[in-house]
């Protein structure tokens, strides 16, 4: 068969898609993968075509993608189906795939999935279900000359039982190994502990250069619990200027243009580098403010003055 695989958004290599090309290659097809909503010059007609959409904001691409394409098979939290890879390839099918991302030296994987808690713009819970440990450092490291980058994907790292974090942990550090915990930790609930659990791994950003830990603050009302965990950092060894945090906005309904400020500046006192998320992108007020954040004009124009 031909088989088209194509991710709709998302900047870094979709795990689920490489599984697939992984299935499909070792039983014989002929696999595309391609972020072209269309099909391309000499690209075969396909006889499946899967797509997969991570975020809600991408309906535009779902849509446009289906006209395309109207048998096509679309997962992913944003494509509005909740179908799974397994229940496509079996539960057994772990191979992955990384040929077609000749950039990426990392390697990708899970070490639990699911989580603790019922956040309401969130359906990691509803999706995956309890917190679970599902692999090793070594069943996700690609082993070999390759690097030792891990690209952990986990929702919830230390929800998963504490023997399994702690030997997650241990085989990172003896291994030599670079990690980036790209979802984020829990910053409301770690422990001493964990924190110093954290301190003693290399953590790294996305591209494996900066220290760099994630973590999130969505509502005011977590506004102790949050700094209490980034003192907790701060003693472990930690500092708050390793931290990014993923700032939910426009979901609160309480939430007002000070209070969203007031949430932004705290961090910024701190160090901490906000990465404001709108929960609407079609908000024009809500993508400014991401913008004046993301673009860090925040340090030389105020929001007032940039708003106009």
């Amino acid at each position: 068969m031909n088989v088209r695989i194509t991710p709709l958004d998302g900047k870094l290599p979709n795990l689920a898609l490489m599984r697939l090309a992984s299935f499909h290659r070792e039983n014989g097809d002929q696999v595309t993968v391609t972020r072209s909503l269309t099909r391309e010059l000499g690209e075969p007609k396909p006889d499946v075509v899967y797509g997969s959409a991570i975020f809600n904001s991408s309906f535009r691409q779902v849509e446009d993608f289906r006209k395309q394409f109207p048998d096509a098979i679309i997962g992913g939290t944003g494509s509005g189906n909740w179908q799974t890879v397994e229940e496509i390839i079996g539960q057994e099918w772990l191979r992955v795939d990384y040929s077609d991302y000749p950039n990426c030296d990392a390697s990708i994987g899970y070490t639990m999935q699911g989580c603790r808690f019922k956040c309401e713009f969130c359906i990691v819970p509803k999706k995956e279900g309890k917190p679970r440990a599902t692999s090793t450092i070594l069943d996700i490291w690609r082993g070999g000359l390759h690097s030792r980058k891990l690209l952990l994907l986990d929702s919830d790292f230390f929800g998963q039982p504490e023997g399994a974090w702690r030997k997650r942990i241990d085989e990172i550090r003896t291994g030599g190994f670079r990690v980036c915990l790209e979802q984020g930790i829990n910053i409301r609930t770690i422990t001493d502990t964990q924190a110093a659990s954290l301190a003693s791994i290399e953590y790294r950003c996305t591209k494996f250069q900066r220290r760099r830990l994630y973590c999130a603050w969505d509502r005011l009302r977590d506004e102790r619990r949050f700094f209490d965990g980034v003192d907790r950092l701060d003693r472990a060894g930690i500092p708050p200027h390793h931290l990014r945090a993923y700032m939910l906005i426009g979901h609160d309904q309480e939430e007002t243009i000070e209070s969203r400020l007031y949430r932004f500046n705290r961090m910024v006192e701190r160090g901490i580098e906000p990465y404001p998320m709108p929960i609407d992108r079609k908000q024009k007020d809500l993508m400014a403010f991401s913008r004046w954040a993301a673009t860090g004009l925040y340090r030389a124009v105020p929001w007032k003055e940039y708003r106009g």
